[in-house]
């Protein structure tokens, strides 16, 4: 059984087909899948999808492409969702500076806001980093010195130094379909040394297909690829892969009760 941690189950290029793309995971023993949120007004929509279906679970945030002034209206959003067993992680938060543009100073202070709500109502936080290691190091640091949170980096594509920083603080790091891509070998390098049991597997659908779906819109179903594949990089069986995995996604998002 596998868990696609990270997917964005509302966005059109799977929304139209929601109903064949979840039962085709289902059917190929992905059990379990985590909408994420990237803006707020994305959280009726989760809500609706994460309530239709089994083992579908939803997160609230807003994405460092997205941040405008109205960030802090997510503390009422939690707030209100609270008591909604599917509701079950913080995010996606963190920075993003890919572009010249990028707002980096309100970034920052969304990310450190996000920490604080899931700090408050220890929930994990699932953190974006593009272009920001610096940054996003300091500001998990300093925050983390303030007081503990639970989290995960999603999409791994960073530096060692910022893997070698969010394992200290007790964080996990999501391994998406970029792990199969060819010019992927220094994470692939970084990966290969990070503990299965602090490791989880995501699509980031509909973006980012792994091989050898790359060029294809992604989904859920799509995670075992993933999976096998870095299964075969650590050097340990898909089967126990499968298992540790998920186990790790429970174990972060404890929220989470599977039926």
């Amino acid at each position: 059984m596998l868990i696609d941690s990270h997917c964005h189950l509302n966005m059109k290029d799977l929304a139209n087909d929601l109903d064949i793309i979840i039962n085709k995971a289902y059917n190929n023993n992905i059990k379990g899948m985590l909408t994420i949120s990237t803006k707020i007004d994305e959280a009726d929509d989760l809500k609706k999808i994460s309530s239709k279906y089994n083992n579908i679970w939803y997160s609230l945030g807003v994405h460092p492409s997205n941040v405008d002034d109205k960030y802090k209206d997510l503390g009422h959003l939690i707030q209100d969702n609270i008591k909604n067993k599917k509701f079950i992680g913080i995010g996606e938060t963190g920075l993003d500076f890919f572009y010249e543009n990028s707002k980096k100073n309100l970034q920052k202070k969304s990310f450190k806001y996000h920490i604080k709500l899931a700090r408050d109502y220890d929930i994990p936080i699932i953190v974006h980093t593009r272009n920001a290691d610096a940054d996003t190091i300091k500001i998990l640091k300093e925050e983390y010195y303030k007081g503990k949170f639970r989290g995960l980096i999603h999409c791994f594509t960073a530096s060692k130094e910022l893997a070698d920083v969010a394992l200290e603080i007790g964080f996990y790091i999501s391994i998406s379909g970029i792990i199969t891509f060819k010019n992927a070998e220094n994470i692939r390098k970084t990966v290969s040394n990070i503990p299965v049991n602090r490791l989880l597997v995501e699509t980031d659908a509909p973006y980012l297909a792994p091989m050898p779906m790359r060029g294809k819109i992604n989904q859920p179903s799509y995670v075992s690829y993933t999976a096998d594949y870095l299964a075969k990089l650590l050097n340990i069986n898909s089967f126990e892969l499968y298992e540790k995995t998920t186990r790790n996604f429970f174990n972060l998002f404890n929220r989470a009760e599977f039926n």
